[in-house]
């Protein structure tokens, strides 16, 4: 009965011209609004995903690090468990190290990792090689794949080069600072180059990646010493319960982390940016309610014989204000729903049709992504809902307390 006044009062046509205008002002900013604000958090959703996508490439489902110290020991036996344990789809061992790459008279610090076999199934590397081929070499004939940014460092064409570079590493229990000669605590080895890899910046610009035989010679560590171990899970989705199930067969000394875990902070800083922009984005929705709150105002003294009459029928205060509240509700849904319609058709089509291009040509995209979520709009339909009520707090409550004066 109350949205049947509301949607008569709506529609009906006033004395006065400006209310109509007003009402509709108010739906169309409530719906611009509302598109505005679905737009923008899925345009973010469409790039955290594709950032999220980029470090997947390099960082693995499940890792098992040291709880101390650089390097952790598996077993034999741990190793047979890990490798068939439940939802564990491939295994990989890895070590890494910071070193110092010399091509000639040009030097880079990078970052050194040792990888078996296994790890070109536990991530996405070989598929984002640009230059050569993914060979690692052997013990005694050491190759290597770099991030473009440490080739272009070295000034080298990682697929064409000729001579082989020198790689430096730090001895195991050595330490260059006690030392006369700094160079007494490295390793030194010849390593040649393969390939190339881009794949998000800070790797691109540190990493190099070596058979792990090779780094665990030069660093002097035992067969069954590791710096981790890197898992793929059959289902993603499952990975806190495979995390608390190692966790409990491996006891203290190692450190179970899921790649959200292992970048916890860029993941935390992507969320807190997220409600940032949907907090500061909802003031247009702030501002759009100050416009309902002429409209139902002005609607209020235009209606002003009808609440009288409503009242002398029998109707209370409180009936009378929910008339009223329905009928902001009602122009929030209108321009709610208008809102989310106008943003999935402009999503769709920047889907489709990549309408709206990224400035330059240096991401690996060039347009804006966008990723619709339920949850986003949800939240931005109560939010709405809520403003809207807000707003129409101050109007009803005006009309619930109008006097009852059938004569003027």
């Amino acid at each position: 009965m109350k949205f049947l006044f509301a949607w008569r009062y709506f529609k009906a046509k006033k004395s006065t011209n400006a209310i109509n205008i007003i009402a509709w002002i108010s739906v169309v900013a409530m719906g611009t609004g509302t598109a505005a604000l679905i737009i923008l958090l899925s345009v973010f959703n469409g790039f955290e995903d594709l950032v999220k996508s980029l470090y997947a490439d390099f960082y693995t489902d499940i890792r098992i690090g040291p709880a101390n110290g650089k390097t952790v020991q598996f077993t034999t036996a741990q190793r047979d468990s890990l490798a068939h344990w439940p939802g564990v789809r491939e295994l990989s061992f890895t070590v890494e190290e910071k070193a110092m790459l010399q091509n000639g008279d040009y030097p880079a610090l990078v970052q050194v990792k040792g990888v078996d076999s296994n790890y070109i199934y536990v991530n996405n590397v070989p598929a984002r090689l640009v230059r050569g081929k993914f060979l690692l070499g052997t013990d005694d004939k050491p190759a290597m794949v770099m991030g473009v940014g440490v080739e272009n460092a070295l000034g080298v064409e990682s697929d064409r080069a000729i001579l082989p570079m020198t790689v430096y590493l730090p001895k195991k229990g050595s330490g260059s600072m006690e030392l006369s000669d700094p160079l007494q605590s490295l390793a030194a080895d010849n390593i040649i180059t393969t390939g190339s890899f881009a794949i998000q910046q800070d790797f691109d610009n540190n990493y190099v990646l070596t058979n792990l035989a090779f780094v665990k010679r030069m660093l002097g560590l035992q067969d069954n010493e590791f710096g981790a171990a890197e898992i793929s899970l059959t289902d993603k989705n499952n990975a806190e319960a495979v995390k608390a199930s190692l966790e409990r067969f491996l006891g203290k000394g190692y450190t179970v982390q899921t790649m959200y875990e292992q970048n916890r902070s860029l993941y935390s800083t992507m969320q807190n940016e997220k409600w940032f922009i949907f907090v500061l984005l909802a003031f247009i929705l702030v501002v759009a309610a100050f416009t309902m709150i002429g409209a139902l105002t002005m609607l209020v003294l235009e209606k002003r014989k009808d609440i009288q009459i409503l009242k002398a029928m029998g109707s209370s205060n409180g009936a009378v204000q929910q008339i009223f509240l329905a009928e902001g509700l009602l122009l929030a849904l209108i321009g709610g729903c208008g809102g989310v319609s106008l943003a999935l058709l402009i999503g769709w089509l920047q889907v489709h049709f990549k309408l709206i291009k990224l400035q330059g040509t240096s991401f690996l995209i060039d347009y804006y992504p966008v990723k619709f979520l339920a949850p986003d709009i949800l939240l931005v339909f109560a939010t709405v809902i809520l403003i809207a009520l807000l707003a129409s707090w101050f109007p009803s409550r005006k009309a619930a307390y109008e006097p009852i004066a059938l004569k003027s």
